[in-house]
């Protein structure tokens, strides 16, 4: 595993910036292909996309200063320079960027969210690889067969005399994964009875029990009352994007 790539003129291209680039792509494919199947301009997956990635990207970059506070604090100078993003941020920041598209353009929000929630989920399974190659995201000890091998460098304080670690890597870049299958397959099957909106709460629910669960396997996490801040978020999102689910469709049969 090594984290260069390659180099150009003495400029070192990280495999974390390349899988990162790949699944920016992969999601604007396939909100491309989502848009189209819908009827939607397809010219405004581009322009939105000059929004919501750049938000995207300051808001992964945010949560994960205040994720790892207590380091930054002392190393203020790698807030800007440093490396490390995170995922909720990242959505906080894309729809932001959404919002703000769709309602200059005066489009419907809800079916936009609808149609990058497909490729959005298909890019954290590829930019899940990154961490592979930085040597990150694995779990507690373990002597399962598909455990990953940690160089001494990277192993956290306390794990120095362990070698393999649950890979959470790959754990969670295939269940995003199914859930891109998911997605796709109930946008196509289910599409008569969906309403605006159910494709990213399903998003939303699917991401977050898989999260909610890989918590518990997770090494060095930032808590609240003990309890990993991630549970708490993923926790309430689920329950929140089914409520929103429930409360649309009760409406929809009750007029």
């Amino acid at each position: 595993m090594k984290e260069v790539a390659f180099q150009i003129s003495g400029l070192s291209i990280h495999w974390y910036g390349i899988l990162i680039a790949t699944s920016v792509l992969a999601a604007i494919g396939i909100a491309l292909i989502e848009a189209r199947r819908r009827g939607e301009n397809t010219a405004h997956v581009m322009n939105m996309a000059l929004i919501v990635v750049p938000l995207g990207a300051i808001g992964a970059r945010l949560y994960h200063v205040i994720d790892q506070w207590d380091y930054y604090m002392q190393n203020p100078a790698m807030i800007i320079g440093g490396q490390g993003l995170g995922i909720f941020g990242a959505v906080i920041g894309g729809a932001l960027g959404l919002i703000i598209y769709t309602r200059w353009r005066k489009l419907g929000t809800l079916c936009w969210l609808d149609i990058v929630a497909p490729g959005l989920i298909l890019a954290q399974a590829i930019g899940r690889w990154g961490n592979f190659f930085n040597q990150e995201l694995y779990g507690y000890p373990t002597k399962l067969p598909w455990g990953i091998y940690i160089d001494p460098a990277h192993r956290l304080p306390g794990y120095e005399s362990f070698s393999h670690f649950q890979p959470l890597f790959l754990y969670e870049s295939l269940w995003n994964l199914l859930g891109f299958v998911v997605l796709m397959s109930a946008g196509r099957k289910f599409y008569s009875r969906l309403r605006d909106g159910d494709i990213f709460l399903l998003y939303v629910i699917h991401y977050s029990i898989g999260r909610f669960f890989l918590e518990g396997l997770k090494l060095d996490v930032w808590t609240l009352g003990g309890i990993p801040t991630a549970r708490w978020i993923t926790g309430f999102a689920i329950l929140a994007a089914i409520a929103v689910i429930i409360f649309q469709h009760y409406k929809q049969v009750s007029r």
